[in-house]
């Protein structure tokens, strides 16, 4: 079994694979404070309760592949798999990890480890030319060129920051539960904060894909759009270039670059 862990900013998603199907998932908080020893303790609750797994910490883990936005959370992991996975082969998505993604972009090392594990999956699964939209704590695009290159992107607020941002600046607004509301026009105010954040964020998608497609291929239409990301569900509806739904994008990267690495360590 091959463990996969996507460290963000919000949240931590986790998936159990079996050769190339993911058997298992979970979503957890990130919290950068966590130690190895604590976030050792989080994995054996979690993979305790799966029956393909033993109850001692690494049983039936014969592989592990990790990438993380927050540098604290992945040296913390990485003294996981030091101390807890000794003899399981681990591949930490950093530079020198060999992806198969050229990187064409000013500084490819500022160019978050997530976004690049997507395009490497976006590549494998869809081909080039590509957008791939992830709606987590920041909404992400990525360009994937017919090459299969990476070739830049666009980072906006994500949907729960807007919604937070919305409750504490505005006076007589509160936090609301992101969720689509019965029409555009929203009947009292927290129905018109849905509409705001489900449909103008929809707009957002379809506005910034369109002009990004148009940059990268002569004819748009031969684009693919991926949506991935925990937020994703709310806007698939809503916005029209959206191609295909990959709720798994990053963690089946994650699979793909761990077969690429695997044999070099």
């Amino acid at each position: 079994m091959l463990l996969t862990i996507d460290v963000g900013n919000t949240h931590t998603v986790l998936g159990l694979f079996d050769g190339e199907d993911i058997v298992e998932h979970w979503r957890i908080s990130t919290d950068a404070r966590r130690t190895a020893d604590e976030l050792a303790v989080l994995l054996q609750g979690l993979m305790g309760m799966h029956p393909l797994l033993g109850e001692e910490l690494g049983d039936g883990i014969d592989g592990i592949a990790i990438c993380a936005t927050v540098p604290s959370v992945l040296h913390e992991l990485r003294e996981v798999t030091r101390r807890y996975y000794g003899d399981v082969p681990a591949v930490l998505v950093e530079p020198g990890v060999k992806t198969g993604v050229p990187i064409l972009t000013d500084n490819p090392k500022e160019v978050g480890a997530d976004r690049i594990i997507n395009a490497v999956a976006a590549v494998e699964l869809y081909g080039g030319p590509a957008i791939v939209v992830d709606f987590g704590t920041a909404t992400t695009f990525d360009a994937v060129s017919a090459r299969g290159e990476y070739v830049g992107g666009v980072i906006a607020p994500g949907i729960e920051i807007s919604v937070e941002a919305l409750g504490v600046k505005g006076a007589q607004l509160r936090k609301i539960e992101v969720a689509r509301p019965r029409s555009v026009i929203g009947k009292n105010t927290v129905e018109a904060m849905q509409a705001g954040i489900v449909y103008g964020f929809a707009g957002q998608v379809d506005g910034v894909v369109s002009r990004m497609a148009r940059e990268l291929a002569d004819d748009p239409d031969e684009v693919t759009v991926i949506a991935t990301g925990g937020l994703a569900p709310m806007v698939l509806g809503e916005a029209s270039v959206i191609d295909e739904h990959e709720p798994w994008l990053t963690l089946i990267g994650l699979r793909m670059v761990y077969e690429r690495n695997v044999s070099r360590l």
